[in-house]
């Protein structure tokens, strides 16, 4: 049999059931692909902004650093922005890091957006194709409650295997979106972590900064003593 054949005829013998379950695949999909799309530019635009923000902080270039991730759309853009303009206005350390924590919890929900729904579409599949089973069985069992006594045994298998059809095409649906959830996931932990570890190396640069500060400051009181 065609294959394509088989996929339909699986389709139509599953009962009502498969079409709400084949919405929420569908849904899922789309969900799964547009937050692909977009983690993976978010992913590419932070590696980008990172090669060129990592420079400037080595060599303590802040205000080229302010102008370029005023700029920039990446998401460490924003967070940089963040430390740098409350550094502008505070010297205290504490401050830039609450300034940064304060754009990370913006920033982070926007990645995590939407992927959180994958999970639920996944299990709402699951019961959908259960449910669908269970009135298929019920419908069976009534259909064969008034049939010819030789002939129930295989209307009743008859039923029940069409009955499967649709908890089998739930789990189907099911897998590939607990998949997608877990894939996306991973995507978004590594750009939480890109954040955490630039934003590590931004505090340790304002140290240094303030190191060499002081170190300057002692000279010029030594030099004047």
């Amino acid at each position: 049999m065609d294959p394509l054949m088989a996929i339909a005829n699986f389709f139509q013998t599953g009962g009502p059931f498969m079409y709400p379950i084949a919405l929420v695949f569908t849904v899922g999909l789309v969900i799964t692909i547009e937050r692909w799309l977009f983690l993976s530019a978010a992913s590419i635009t932070n590696q980008r902004a990172s090669s060129k923000i990592l420079p400037l902080l080595k060599h303590q270039k802040y205000e080229q650093l302010l102008a370029f991730t005023k700029s920039s759309s990446a998401p460490v853009s924003r967070i940089i922005a963040a430390g740098l303009s409350r550094m502008f206005n505070s010297e205290r350390r504490d401050d830039v890091v609450y300034a940064m924590q304060e754009s990370v919890m913006e920033t982070v929900p926007r990645l995590e957006k939407r992927t959180g729904y994958l999970s639920t579409l996944a299990n709402v599949a699951t019961l959908l194709g259960l449910l669908g089973t269970i009135i298929g069985l019920i419908a069976a069992f009534t259909a064969v409650a008034d049939a010819d006594p030789a002939q129930k045994a295989s209307l009743l298998s008859k039923s029940i295997s069409v009955a499967m059809n649709t908890t089998a095409f739930g789990l189907i649906c099911a897998i590939p979106l607990l998949l997608f959830h877990a894939l996306l996931q991973t995507k978004t932990s590594q750009i939480v972590d890109s954040l955490d570890v630039i934003g590590v190396k931004f505090v340790n640069a304002l140290s240094d900064r303030r190191e060499v500060s002081a170190k300057s400051r002692k000279e010029d009181l030594q030099a004047a003593a």
